[in-house]
């Protein structure tokens, strides 16, 4: 059974991952190592080495701290609707969304959230 720090790094490098649009494929070659590996990774089934998630770190240009953030934190914590799936981050769909707002020039994207704050809170 995968310890639940391997299984919450896994999910973060995941995220990032999808977040730049990298594949594994591209994120494997980019640290000398086969796709299967980073899927292992992703799942928590193998623990990331620390030498290992520092060439990570680096290939999807974030802070080694990065894969660690959120980890020490309860739901209540984050103050986590109930309607919010407790694995967010690790939604394709949720994740394709940020892609695309962020995608949108920035004036339409502020009266896009406005409009998205607006229908969450009449729902």
């Amino acid at each position: 059974m995968p310890h639940p720090v391997d299984v919450h790094v896994g999910k973060r490098i995941r995220h990032r991952r999808w977040l730049v649009g990298m594949t594994q494929q591209q994120l494997a070659e980019s640290v000398g190592i086969k796709f299967q590996q980073i899927q292992k990774y992703e799942t928590g089934a193998n623990r990331v080495s620390a030498s290992r998630l520092w060439d990570i770190a680096d290939a999807l240009d974030v802070e080694v701290s990065f894969f660690f953030e959120g980890l020490d934190e309860t739901e209540t914590q984050r103050g986590a609707s109930e309607r919010v799936p407790a694995d967010l981050l690790g939604d394709k769909e949720a994740l394709d969304l940020v892609r695309s707002y962020y995608a949108i020039p920035e004036n339409q994207r502020r009266r896009l959230f406005d409009l998205a704050r607006v229908l969450s809170d009449v729902a």
